[in-house]
């Protein structure tokens, strides 16, 4: 399997739920600050690598964020997602913990990624559910890969190098490498022209 520079996969351990971890090494991983000044975000415990952009209002919090990759503004990106290199992330992004977007992926406005299949406030008897009740289920989404905007990207998913998720698609399984794919259900509906061609 592919992993972002630096990085390659792991189990996830005693992690209850965690299929598998990332674990990188400290490469070019230094920097605690991205390259630019902007007001108004809320940076913990990232990792930067070099010339990293991060705009205004962003939220980001125990990632790892490859050189030279772009953030927008009003970006979420959660504990534990992996941002490879050259990335551009635009506004109004949530990328959750679980998801790996491999170099050179882009990702339009107001996409989400979603990491639990079963998402529910409280267990059956009531109780607020903690990490222990529910299982993390990560995205990958390799090298070169484009998500249009408004995209909604379902868990355990992968989304293959240089295919293409059109705008408002929901992906609810595998985009195979280099494919062209849209609506709800996203499907490749663009065979059929490849195969008149």
């Amino acid at each position: 399997m592919y992993a972002p520079s630096g990085c390659s996969r792991a189990s996830g351990g005693n992690v209850p739920g965690v299929a598998f971890r990332l674990s990188c090494a400290r490469t070019s991983m230094a920097a605690t600050n991205p390259a630019n000044d902007a007001p108004y975000r809320l940076i913990s415990g990232v990792e930067f690598g070099d010339n990293v952009i991060v705009r205004s209002f962003s939220n980001l919090y125990g990632c790892r964020i490859g050189d030279e990759t772009q953030i927008g503004p009003f970006v979420e990106i959660q504990a534990g997602a992996v941002i490879g290199r050259r990335c551009k992330i635009q506004s109004h992004t949530f990328v959750c913990d679980g998801t790996v977007l491999e170099d050179e992926v882009f990702v339009g406005h107001g996409v989400v990624f979603i990491n639990d299949q079963f998402p529910r406030a409280a267990t059956p008897e009531g109780d607020l559910k903690s990490p222990a009740d529910w299982k993390l289920e990560g995205t990958i989404v390799e090298r070169a890969a484009a998500i249009g905007s408004g995209a909604v990207i379902l868990c355990g998913l992968r989304i293959g190098a240089g295919a293409l998720v059109g705008a408002g698609a929901v992906v609810t399984r595998d985009v195979p490498a280099g494919t062209i794919v849209s609506g709800n259900p996203a499907r490749d509906h663009h065979a059929a022209a490849r195969l008149e061609a």
